[in-house]
């Protein structure tokens, strides 16, 4: 894939991760083509801080791997007994009382979190391979613009595991509990077709095409008034914990807030 942020200096730039942006527009990029862009602690630091150094300006964030895959889940070192130098084995984890595991998993999750923020949507360009902490990445954001060849799987179950960072809520709620259940327990494929069909993506293109059909929809979503899609985004997510009268509740507060901004009339 043609690389948007091509001409951009880096905010970040460290562990596989680079984070560039071009004022309302934020790009941040898996940079280890040669790894297929597989994930470590390392690269999830990187991640969560890319998130915390992002512009206040920025209101769209493009999510992208280089190569030809977007990422292939964990680094494969990982479950060595030595692991990764400098990083705690999947054995000493174990090892950790229930709190020290808890803690160490929730740092691991802060990379897969920041993308819901309501101040921004966050629109995942997925192809080749998002396979277990992959596929988990892109579905920690708001959208997902997959190429024709892309190829998502949840492996934790094969390997006696389970998918812990944060990928089963957004999972459940974009395909339905019966089949999200059958993706991680069995580790299969689901192909473009699939994942538009069932709601895991919303479009699907060729893969030459992939990173124009991202840029064309960021434009579509930069065009509409930030507060009015903040207000929205934050609508839709709070929906499913919310009765059908809590969220008319909801929606008139909203739009009270937004009527006082537009007279001029708002805090």
């Amino acid at each position: 894939m043609a690389s948007p942020e091509q001409d951009l200096a880096p905010v970040l730039d460290k562990d596989g991760v680079r984070l560039t942006v071009d004022d309302t527009l934020a790009t941040v990029t898996l940079t280890n083509p040669a790894k297929r862009n597989a994930q470590s602690p390392a690269l999830w630091r990187a991640l969560a801080e890319a998130g915390r150094l992002l512009p206040g300006s920025v209101r769209v964030v493009v999510l992208r791997g280089e190569g030809k895959s977007f990422s292939a889940g964990l680094d494969r070192q990982m479950f060595t007994p030595e692991g990764i130098p400098g990083e705690p084995s999947f054995i000493e984890l174990a090892r950790r009382d229930d709190a020290g595991l808890d803690a160490t998993i929730a740092e691991y999750q802060e990379a897969f979190t920041w993308w819901r923020r309501t101040d921004v949507v966050s629109i995942a360009a997925v192809q080749g391979h998002a396979i277990g902490a992959g596929f988990q990445l892109a579905l920690g954001c708001d959208l997902r613009v997959v190429a024709d060849d892309v190829q998502f799987a949840m492996r934790e179950t094969s390997l006696g595991l389970v998918p812990d960072l944060t990928g089963t809520h957004p999972l459940v709620g974009l395909v339905g509990y019966a089949r999200a259940l059958e993706i991680c327990a069995t580790g299969r494929f689901v192909g473009a077709e699939e994942a538009v069909s069932s709601g895991l993506a919303n479009l699907a293109v060729p893969a030459a095409e992939l990173d124009g059909a991202v840029r064309d929809l960021a434009a579509a979503l930069l065009a509409a008034p930030r507060d009015a899609v903040v207000e929205t985004k934050a609508l839709l997510r709070g929906a499913v914990d919310r009765t059908y009268d809590e969220q008319r509740a909801a929606e008139r507060a909203a739009q009270a807030r937004r009527l006082r901004d537009l007279a001029g009339l708002g805090e």
